[in-house]
């Protein structure tokens, strides 16, 4: 049976990943700064990190570990480089160090592309701080037998303290408050639920790499609000279609599209990823079927 360690296992992405991997029958080892993990140690001092993977002796390591908040990695860039590339640097220390086979699965982000997509993994343009943190992480990466996924994600949480893109929108539409969407920032993101697939595929496929990860086809996230709220059917008054140069609370700047090129993972890998539109419909399923299974009890 396989170990799978999971740092940063009680985010948003590995509150969904740790159930399914479960359901594989995978030895699922966890880590946070969460007391239900079990490990809390800090990743960020090498002595600490060396010391949990001596005890677990992973096969796969996937790191879920990351600053996100792009304003406070701009603001704080000392912050940013120790949890988005620090960390690996000490993972990647302890894997060439022991030269223990364990698979590198690290989670990028779709943020280090800007300009006009779809991008290949090749198009790199850093247009702040979160992003060059990552960029960086995903070097460090490359240093050992790694699977590196930049990717985008949304869908239900199942992590209480963490609220995706869609928990946001669902519970703004619902309590029937006016937001705001940007019609000039394009993506091509997954459902939580098919990256937790898709990162099954690559422990038992085990092609190592750097991949884009995302739907088929993007929108504009203000098209992409649209069409989840339609799905739900929820009242779309409050929506306003707006772009980033017209609001004043983004202190950072964002890419304007992040649209991926994932061309090389579907043909490496030998699987087809869906639409984005269908994405959407399987994500509003899932809150159709949270919303009843909550009434109900």
């Amino acid at each position: 049976m396989n170990t799978v360690l999971i740092t940063g296992a009680t985010g948003l992405l590995g509150s969904t990943l740790i159930p399914e991997l479960l359901r594989k029958r995978f030895k699922v080892v966890t880590h946070s700064q969460n007391s239900t993990a079990d490990f809390q140690a800090d990743f960020a001092s090498q002595k600490a990190t060396s010391e949990i993977l001596d005890q677990v002796n992973p096969d796969i390591l996937i790191n879920l570990i990351g600053l996100t908040n792009v304003d406070i990695c701009e603001k704080n860039p000392n912050s940013a480089y120790i949890t988005n590339t620090k960390i690996i640097e000490n993972i990647t220390n302890w894997i060439k160090s022991t030269q223990t086979p364990c698979h590198l699965i690290q989670i990028s982000t779709d943020q280090v592309y800007d300009g006009y997509g779809p991008h290949n993994e090749d198009e790199i343009t850093l247009t702040n701080y979160y992003a060059f943190s990552k960029y960086a992480g995903e070097l460090i990466a490359s240093r050992v037998p790694s699977t590196i996924l930049r990717t985008n994600f949304f869908g239900y949480s199942h992590c209480e303290k963490r609220q995706s893109l869609t928990d946001w929108l669902y519970s703004s539409l619902s309590d029937d408050i006016d937001i705001q969407v940007f019609d000039d920032v394009m993506f091509s993101p997954l459902s939580m639920t098919t990256i937790a697939k898709m990162i099954q595929f690559v422990i038992q496929k085990k092609h190592y790499g750097l991949f884009n990860l995302g739907s088929r086809s993007g929108m504009s996230k203000a098209d992409f609000a649209f069409a989840f709220a339609g799905e739900l059917m929820l009242n779309t008054k409050r929506l306003q279609r707006t772009t980033t140069d017209q609001v004043t609370f983004l202190k950072t700047y964002r890419p304007k599209d992040m649209r991926m090129d994932c061309t090389k993972f579907e043909e490496i890998f030998n699987i087809k990823l869906p639409q984005l539109s269908d994405e959407i419909r399987l994500s509003a399923k899932e809150y159709h079927e949270k919303t009843k299974s909550n009434f109900r009890n």
